[in-house]
């Protein structure tokens, strides 16, 4: 191994390790929120919204998939959607109305009071993402974000916000995914569908 390629391996892994530790020291209480906001919402017949835009949409979709078919056992389905899949939704979206209506019209068109939606936006600043969350609000649904840096504009828009601790995408990306899964590890438990206690009791 070249020392450019040892230097570059040791610093990205050192400065995911402190982001990892400054996450877990700063948002057990909003991911409890959260926890139990996607307890209530599935118990009471609602679904979980996931979107964001590129590595965001992504996340969006695996964290659907994770409920609606399995994470680590086989279980019931848990009703959850990423509204970043359907292209004749989203190009016709895109050219009649604009890129910023791109996830609000869905929402619009899908969502209903006792529903949950969870934006996905590392900076906090994507338009589209902040106005599906005052398009949430409207309809009574209550709104979670995943965010980093600031929080950005994004952030007074979701009544559950959980702000990864760095400045640095590729950081901030990691831990979305991580709290996505423990997100489904934690709710497959509290919903009664796996063996084993509740991950928090519910509220």
């Amino acid at each position: 191994m070249t020392f450019l390629c040892k230097k570059f391996w040791e610093s990205e892994f050192a400065e995911h390790h402190a982001v990892q530790k400054a996450t877990h020291e700063a948002l057990l209480e909003p991911f409890e929120e959260l926890l139990l906001a996607a307890s209530a919402t599935i118990k009471a017949g609602g679904k979980v919204l996931f979107f964001g835009n590129g590595g965001s949409a992504g996340d969006a979709q695996h964290l659907a998939t994770e409920l609606t078919v399995r994470y680590k056992t086989d279980r019931a389905p848990i009703a959850a959607i990423a509204l970043t899949t359907d292209t004749s939704s989203l190009t016709a979206i895109g050219n009649d109305f604009g890129f910023e209506h791109l996830f609000a019209r869905q929402v619009a068109a899908l969502g209903k009071r006792g529903d949950l939606a969870i934006g996905i936006s590392t900076s906090g600043k994507s338009q589209n993402v902040i106005n599906a969350l005052i398009e949430a609000k409207k309809l009574g649904i209550v709104t979670a974000g995943f965010t980093g840096k600031t929080g950005g504009p994004m952030a007074e828009h979701c009544d559950i916000l959980l702000n990864v601790p760095s400045t640095t995408t590729a950081r901030i990306q990691e831990m979305h995914i991580t709290l996505g899964q423990m997100l489904c590890g934690a709710l497959e438990m509290n919903l009664g569908l796996v063996d084993g206690e509740p991950a928090v009791k519910s509220a």
